[in-house]
């Protein structure tokens, strides 16, 4: 058993200049973050640094003052500005040697190839002293797990292919091993139709109250497009006490925001409304204007959709209207094309020619012009017409730019077959 306490709090830093730009994500951090929230370890902090000496020297400093695990992700490569173990093994105040054993595995990489190691590649075999060296079999840079007192702090490879398996290794080596019997327990909902301050002000009494037992449960509110999401989160070394604990906080904000919740398990909106169509056995069509068939296309993205949607049509101009979905053209002079009228009649006649059980219409000004007097950009008017007299419209007004806009009706109109199912 290890002298030392528990690892409970980990800080990721990602090194390399190439993630400070545009083309370049880091995905390290996402994948070290999930396989060690499954110990129990939660990443408090996340940091992309550049391939600066000082920069790294000053991020990794600070590390050391507030995390139990470090793990930096790339700059191990060959090259001089691949400054990780260089930088790393500076502010610890441990020398560098060579290893012979990982210059010889690194020899014959090279060698199978046919190809000469060049010298430069000495740099990856230079090892921190007191350092034990985790096997690479993917590439030339063997990764590093330094043990500096309490804390505990591993250098890995920035290729995922090469990082994946080393910390599958360590999860089920070291950091286990230090993550002691506590667990993360979490639970989450998923919220539409609601703006992120009106959701607070109906969960923030509730989940007060439990920042303050014990053990406590974390709450997380993140908001996006045309969706609400909360995970609240319970460490506990009590498995089934802690999965009932996070579960029951749930129910009580579910039960709290009512028909809001559209989902608890993480299914996209898309996902639950086809669910509920298949399951009536109930099919679908939808005559689109702003949102330009994103609202079918998110239908469809669903594997076995086949088995509800009927068709879709893009009906952009008011001819289109007129002509595929046959609204009336009267109808369309009296009211506006961005109208709760002239939605409902592409409802009611997209269902009408398709022979669908479902009908969505939807129309409004995704921008950035087309605005009109009362009528400001984000208005859009959405309408489900559907078997006897269900029939619903709403008109709503969406922030954000034209994607969002388009992206937030397609959401309303899903929320709306939703509600309506229900």
């Amino acid at each position: 058993m290890s002298p030392h306490p528990p690892i409970r709090r980990a800080e990721i830093i990602a090194v390399g200049s190439e993630l400070l730009g545009s083309v370049r994500l880091d995905t390290n951090s996402l994948f070290v973050t999930d396989r060690l929230a499954a110990l129990g370890i939660s990443v408090r902090a996340k940091s992309v640094v550049g391939d600066d000496r000082d920069d790294l020297a000053s991020i990794f400093g600070a590390a050391l003052g507030r995390a139990d695990l470090i793990v930096l992700t790339g700059g191990l490569g060959p090259t001089a500005d691949d400054l990780t173990r260089d930088v790393v093994a500076g502010v610890l105040g441990l020398p560098l040697e060579e290893d012979p054993a990982i210059v010889e595995v690194i020899e014959r990489r090279f060698a199978r190839r046919g190809l000469r190691m060049p010298d430069v590649n000495r740099r990856q075999a230079m090892v921190p002293r007191g350092a034990t060296v985790l096997d690479n079999p993917n590439g030339t840079a063997p990764g590093l797990l330094i043990e500096s007192g309490p804390r505990m702090i591993a250098l890995l490879p920035g290729p995922p292919r090469e990082l994946q398996p080393m910390v599958e290794a360590l999860c089920a080596g070291p950091w286990q091993e230090r993550a002691g019997r506590e667990r993360l327990f979490k639970a989450s909902l998923f919220v539409t139709g609601r703006g992120e301050s009106h959701v607070e002000e109906i969960v923030q009494p509730i989940y007060s109250r439990w920042a303050a037992a014990d053990p406590p449960i974390e709450t997380t509110i993140l908001a996006s497009p045309g969706m609400i999401e909360l995970h609240l989160t319970l460490r506990s070394d009590d498995a089934a006490d802690g999965l009932r604990r996070v579960q029951a906080a749930r129910d009580e904000l579910v039960a709290a925001l009512g028909a809001d919740v559209f989902g608890i398990d993480g299914r996209a909106l898309e996902e639950i409304v086809g669910e509920r169509l298949r399951d009536r056995g109930l099919t679908i069509s939808a005559a689109e204007s702003c949102t330009g068939g994103l609202f079918m296309s998110r239908l469809t993205d669903i594997p076995g959709s086949s088995a509800y949607v009927r068709a879709g049509v893009v009906v952009y101009s008011n001819e289109a209207k007129t002509s595929l979905a046959g609204v009336p053209e009267a109808l369309i002079a009296e009211h506006g094309a961005v109208s709760e009228p002239v939605a409902l009649a592409l409802a009611q006649g997209i269902r009408e020619r398709t022979g669908s059980s479902v009908g969505i219409g939807i129309s409004g000004i995704a921008g950035p012009g087309g605005a009109t007097p009362g009528k400001p950009v984000g208005t859009v008017a959405i309408a489900m017409a559907g078997p006897g007299d269900l029939v619903r419209t709403r008109t709503v007004s969406l922030p954000g730019g034209r994607l969002m806009v388009k992206f937030q009706a397609a959401q309303a109109a899903l929320d709306m077959i939703r509600r309506a199912l229900t």
